[in-house]
């Protein structure tokens, strides 16, 4: 059994809702990873820093303004891990790593589906100096170098954590997709323990991000995500409409696969909303749309990419608080795999809803300060494993990560 070792992870999602830190110790026994949760919580980004990211992501910028906004998200992102460590009543000299994923400001895909590059700010010198503590980040450059999609990366989470066992739900050779559904969704295929098979992983579309942006323009503002599924459930789906969005070129690419805020953001969102108009729909109809396209893209990716059985679903994210979300998914796995497919939250098997994406980049850390690998081929197109992040020692003299 190793030391463990105590770890923070950051993640601020394409909501851009807030910053989660969470503090897990992190151990291997009997040749397995294994993680606590210590702590978790959620900043809201100060407002001005929201929309000063908000600018970054929709209008042109100085190169002054993109240098001190990399900084000042440094500084949150600092102030999130050291509020973490308060919470879970340890001094940051009780801490060995912070993993920081920052916040994706682009994420470049030309018209092949190629990530050509990605830019994440949130310094991580400004995080090891306000914290005291050895810091990693920029998780994602390293695969987009190699050929990859730099995405999904919490699919090495996924694998080391939740593989699924032989049978599960009495489905032979059933596999396990873990769905988060964020800003944008993204699934893992896991292959049963007694299956020497790859895991495959990708970005199935958007998850919450057009449905947030609708909430906000129906609320001016006031309202930032469709709380409860409450406005959907007040519509009605506008079937026409619903199956000409499905028919965009995104969900017939194959993986693997990445998609972000520049494909599926406010301008698709302003474009969809006045076809909407046209045919007439409420507010509450094309939220209702938006929600049934969310649930029927997952699905359907299953049906067309699934390298198995699909017999368990298991959802992460926002997404996972809506409930009529949910109940849409599971009516359309239906639909789309032939039988029911079971629709079940991270916390059913022990792990905190809100904190995976966290924990992942807490992971991610505690791999690349043990000189491993951090990515899956399989999962991300790149041409082989890499270690992924960019390491900022804040105590001299501190020692040389480790091979395994």
């Amino acid at each position: 059994m190793s030391e463990p070792m105590q770890v923070v992870g950051l993640m601020s999602g394409t909501s851009v809702d807030g910053i989660d830190a969470v503090l897990a110790e992190i151990r291997e026994e009997a040749g397995r990873v294994r993680l606590v949760q210590r702590a978790f919580c959620t900043l809201a980004w100060p407002e001005e820093v929201r929309e000063q990211i908000f600018r970054l992501f929709t209008q042109p910028v100085t190169a002054a303004e993109l240098c001190r906004a990399n900084f000042r998200l440094g500084d949150v992102f600092a102030q999130a891990a050291l509020t973490v460590m308060a919470q879970a009543g340890l001094e940051p000299e009780e801490v060995q790593l912070i993993g920081s994923h920052g916040q994706t400001i682009w994420h470049d895909v030309d018209d092949s589906g190629r990530v050509t590059s990605t830019l994440q700010l949130g310094e991580a010198a400004v995080i090891a100096e306000e914290t005291g503590v050895t810091t990693v980040a920029d998780f994602r450059v390293a695969d987009v170098a190699a050929g990859g999609q730099g995405a999904p990366l919490v699919a090495i989470f996924d694998w080391l954590i939740l593989r699924p066992p032989p049978g599960l739900n009495g489905v032979a050779g059933g596999w396990r997709a873990v769905q988060n559904i964020g800003g944008m969704g993204n699934v893992t295929f896991l292959p049963p323990e007694d299956l020497a098979a790859e895991p495959l992983a990708f970005d199935t579309g958007p998850g919450n991000v057009l449905l947030d942006w609708a909430v906000a323009q129906a609320t001016e503002g006031r309202e930032r995500f469709d709380r409860d599924g409450a406005l959907a459930r007040q519509g009605r789906v506008h079937p026409e409409l619903l199956a000409r969005w499905l028919s965009h070129p995104y969900f017939q690419l194959p993986p693997p696969k990445t998609t972000g805020r520049e494909l599926f953001g406010p301008a698709l969102g302003r474009a969809w909303l006045a076809e909407a108009q046209a045919a007439g729909l409420s507010i509450a109809d094309f939220v209702a749309t938006l929600t049934e396209l969310t649930a029927a893209s997952i699905a359907q990716a299953y049906a067309r990419f699934a390298p198995g059985p699909v017999a368990q679903v298991v959802v992460a994210g926002g997404g996972g608080h809506n409930p009529v979300l949910l109940e849409r998914l599971a009516a359309w796995l239906e639909r789309e795999l032939k039988r029911p497919v079971p629709v079940i939250r991270h916390r059913d098997l022990g792990i905190d809803d809100d904190a995976k994406e966290a924990l992942a980049f807490a992971l991610l850390a505690y791999l690349a300060w043990q000189g491993r690998p951090g990515n899956l081929p399989s999962c991300t197109g790149a041409r082989g494993p890499r270690i992924l992040g960019k390491i900022v020692r804040a105590r001299p003299g501190e020692g040389k990560p480790s091979g395994p």
